[in-house]
């Protein structure tokens, strides 16, 4: 318990994850001793792989404050994917297509920046009518259909397991949270993130440029989103108009719950990933349990409301 109490920060919140985990499994097993095995939990990091990413840029965007949000991932992560394989059926090189993918993420999440930065516009309606029209888009553009055509060596990469580990996971995700960590604590760069989120009229007067760094961070959201749609290609062999469905949701409950502040300018990379996984393993295991998915998408939203009035309640105490 003493331990406990002298934990702050990012560390309180990873042995916090880790605690519920561990409950959650317990519970699971509890109810249903045959719902986890050594594929089962490749399982939970494969699913884990799109959410973490998404997850990832979200925490970004929100860490620089601003009233920052980015309520596009879902459309960013659906018209990325298709929009490259229906680039290969027009004649791209096979090679290009995931060039073409994280490219249309990137530039999707421009013009979310820009929208954001040079237009003044609240990045809460700015994103929340990007996603309308990301989403939109990638159902006109396949009529709803599902796209096939996806190269036979992005499959061998998007459905290889190492040590019973994802290639994805292992390639994409790890490496992308371990460089926006260093990024975010050893660097200039990840100061200015910090120093916008815990106050920006003030990061402005000692000369940090704002809008330039806001910019970045939301072309960065987008193309962390161009990565997870990439996967979706590997991983499910089409290209589906629907696959960042919810997204916005859960990305936003996993960033909150892995203890980033919703003003900004609070929390660590490290918590979003447990949070990731928490949030998996636990609609695993109540997918295991037949529990329905409406159920499932109230329970992620319960617990995004739970994390806020928790954080508000903190803030209060401070």
């Amino acid at each position: 318990m003493i331990r406990m109490r002298r934990l702050q920060g990012p560390a309180l919140i990873l042995t916090l994850l880790s605690g519920l985990w561990v409950i959650v499994i317990l519970g699971l097993l509890v109810l249903k001793p045959s719902a986890f095995s050594a594929s089962t939990m490749t399982a939970v990091l494969q699913f884990s792989t799109i959410l973490a990413l998404v997850s990832l840029g979200q925490a970004l965007v929100i860490l620089a404050g601003g009233a920052g949000i980015d309520l596009s991932v879902g459309g960013i992560v659906s018209l990325s994917a298709v929009a490259s394989l229906l680039m290969a059926k027009a004649g791209l090189p096979p090679l290009l297509v995931p060039v073409a993918c994280l490219a249309a993420g990137a530039g999707l999440g421009a013009f979310n920046g820009l929208l954001v930065t040079r237009l003044a516009i609240l990045p809460l309606i700015a994103t929340l009518g990007t996603l309308f029209v990301y989403s939109g888009l990638a159902l006109a553009l396949t009529g709803g259909a599902a796209q096939s055509g996806v190269p036979a060596w992005l499959l061998v990469w998007g459905r290889g397991i190492v040590a019973g580990v994802p290639l994805p996971f292992l390639t994409f995700v790890l490496p992308a949270f371990v460089i926006a960590a260093v990024l975010l604590s050893a660097t200039a760069w990840g100061r200015w993130v910090y120093a916008m989120g815990f106050n920006e009229r003030s990061a402005r007067l000692v000369g940090i440029p704002v809008d330039r760094a806001r910019l970045m961070l939301y072309t960065l959201s987008g193309l962390l989103g161009g990565m997870a749609g990439l996967i979706s290609l590997a991983w499910l062999g089409s290209g589906r108009p629907n696959i960042g469905q919810n997204l916005e949701l859960e990305s936003l409950t996993a960033a909150m719950l892995g203890g980033i502040a919703i003003t900004g300018g609070r929390g660590g990379i490290g918590g979003v990933l447990a949070a990731v996984v928490l949030l998996v393993t636990l609609k695993t295991g109540l997918l295991q349990l037949n529990v329905n998915t409406v159920w499932q998408v109230g329970i992620v939203g319960a617990l995004l409301v739970a994390v806020l009035i928790a954080d508000r309640l903190s803030q209060n105490r401070r």
